[in-house]
């Protein structure tokens, strides 16, 4: 008999940034007992502490792309997991690039295992537990506790030169025996994920505002620090690498989700209140909109 599925948004922080009370970007989910991490953000390991979950039960990790705001935490999870005793594989999913990402990782925590190896305390090495899975689009993983399914987004669509193509960022869908929850990731507007939310029971988003960054980035010295090439390159990436408010909640209002659960919350210059933004998706979507805090469950 199954259980009901929960969902542990671990970390509710965008970035590059560090904001007190709030881990980066990472998702726990539970389906019949077994976990399945979505992003692995800085602070992954000690949220999944906080919410009482054991971190050498973790299997199964995707990653919707490989900025660091959504894979630093991989390696002390791993890390983590593998001093706990964990003897069974952990499997990484994600876009191109992350069996190379998982085998870096594997190479940062090898002298910190080899020791430990050294000490007497564990005997398997790490690169005998640890595989990055590159994976395409459609449904990419099934067991007897969900499928996931994944489409391509906007969020590396600007690109231009040599970097045009070169990189992938995912959005997934996750059908488990209770319901469907879809992640957006890091994305702009599009029909490709409107279509793989299509009557979500939750869709977990990204949340950003270019007027809100900008200023933050003046506040804390950024702005100043980069040259104008810079500036205007992250403004293009801030524009049209991620979703304004408006169309969060066009997107739901079109996908015909049933609530929507804004994270990825890029930091405010003035203030921590991100009810306006809320409001500002209501403007265009009539179900539940519930800015996320870590550790919140659905």
């Amino acid at each position: 008999m199954s259980t009901p599925s929960s969902l542990i948004i671990l970390g509710t922080s965008a970035g590059p940034s560090l904001t007190p009370g709030r881990a980066q970007t990472s998702h726990l989910l539970t389906v019949n007992g077994t976990y399945y991490v979505v992003d692995a953000g800085d602070g992954v390991a000690r949220r999944m502490a906080r919410a009482g979950a054991e971190v050498r039960n973790v299997g199964i990790i995707f990653l919707t792309h490989h900025h660091d705001d959504h894979t630093a935490g991989l390696g002390t999870l791993m890390s983590l997991a593998w001093d706990g005793h964990r003897s069974e594989p952990i499997n990484v999913y994600g876009p191109p690039r992350t069996k190379e990402l998982v085998d870096a990782t594997v190479q940062l925590c090898s002298i910190s295992a080899d020791i430990r190896i050294a000490d007497g305390g564990r005997s398997i090495p790490l690169d005998q537990m640890f595989y990055g899975h590159d994976v395409g689009v459609g449904e990419i993983y099934q067991d007897d506790n969900i499928r996931v399914y994944a489409t391509e987004n906007t969020h590396f669509s600007f690109h231009q030169g040599g970097a045009a193509g070169r990189f992938k960022s995912y959005s997934y869908r996750f059908e488990t025996p209770d319901r469907v929850i879809a992640f957006t990731g890091d994305t702009g507007f599009t029909p490709a994920v409107t279509e793989l939310a299509a009557d979500a029971d939750i869709l977990v988003t990204e949340t950003s505002s270019c007027d809100d960054r900008k200023s933050k980035m003046i506040q804390d010295g950024r702005w100043q620090a980069m040259s104008e090439v810079e500036q205007e390159g992250i403004m293009r990436q801030a524009a049209m690498g991620h979703m304004d408010l408006d169309k969060i909640g066009m997107l739901a209002t079109q996908a015909g989700v049933k609530k929507v659960v804004l994270s990825h919350l890029t930091q405010r210059a003035n203030s921590s209140d991100y009810e306006p933004w809320a409001e500002e998706v209501r403007k265009h979507y009539a179900g539940e909109v519930i800015v996320a805090e870590d550790l919140m469950e659905f």
